[in-house]
Formats: structure tokens, C-alpha cells, sequence
């Protein structure tokens, strides 16, 4: 009777699970903001790279497509060109907010109003989960 050894299989998962635990943290680059803190349940993971607008504790707007992340802070009008444009070629494409904790709400309004004029359907608001370290969207 012939039984598949499965013990290596188990070893090269928990090594590539290493691996992308170590790495993921890496990935994000940008602006670093103080999210508020919310108990929301995270989204189900998108097929598609979402589309995030940062607003930092001065106002200030970043933009990341995808995995190209802006370091240098945009203008309301760059944010509507650039969003429309991703929405004209992908209009499924997820948008979310990352607003700091301590900027003014209206900044964040107005960069909503802006992602409406751009033409986005639907925004997801990104906040700190309590108690952990990692960003959840909501």
C-alpha cells in the first residue's frame, strides 16, 4: 500500500509563509499616518490592486495605483486626472481613503468629493484596527 509522504510539502509551505510575512510589510511604502481607530471587519480580498488616496496629519493628498506609490504629495486636481483615468480604464477598480487621525474631516471630504467628480462608484474608508498594528478597510 503506497502513501504520499506529505511532511516536505508541509516544510516548503511554512517556509514560503515565512517568507511572505517577512516581505509584506515591505511592500507598502509611502507617507507614514496615524489611521483612526475602528472595530470594522476587513473586505474580502479584491482581484484587482486598489487604488488608495493618503491625506496626511497637514491635509496633504498621496496617490498609489497599484503598487506605484507617490512619495511626493499631489493636488486635488491630480487626484480627479489620475482617478479618472483608472476609472475610464478599469472601472472596477477599488478606491480607498487613508485619512491620518488627527487631520481635519473636511480635508477628507474633499478629497471625496474628488473621487466622486472623478467618477468612483464606491470608497472604502481605511482604519486602524484596535489594538493591532495592521490596516484594515472598511
Amino acid at each position: 500500500m503506497a502513501e504520499i509522504n506529505v511532511v516536505p510539502y508541509i516544510d516548503v509551505m511554512l517556509v514560503l509563509l515565512v517568507i511572505f510575512m517577512v516581505t509584506a510589510p515591505l511592500l507598502y511604502q509611502g507617507v507614514e499616518i496615524d489611521l483612526p481607530q475602528s472595530s470594522a471587519e476587513p473586505l474580502p480580498p479584491q482581484d484587482q490592486e486598489p487604488v488608495i488616496v493618503e491625506v496626511d496629519e497637514a491635509g496633504r493628498y498621496y496617490l498609489s495605483i497599484g503598487e506605484q506609490a507617490d512619495d511626493e504629495p499631489v493636488s486635488a486636481r491630480e487626484v480627479v486626472l489620475n482617478i479618472t483615468a483608472v476609472m475610464r480604464a478599469r472601472p472596477e477598480t477599488p478606491v480607498y481613503v487613508r485619512g491620518d487621525g488627527d487631520v481635519a474631516y473636511s480635508r477628507v471630504i474633499d478629497v471625496m468629493s474628488a473621487l466622486q467628480r472623478a467618477g468612483v462608484p464606491q470608497v472604502g474608508l481605511m482604519t486602524q484596527p484596535s489594538g493591532d498594528g495592521s490596516t484594515r478597510s472598511g
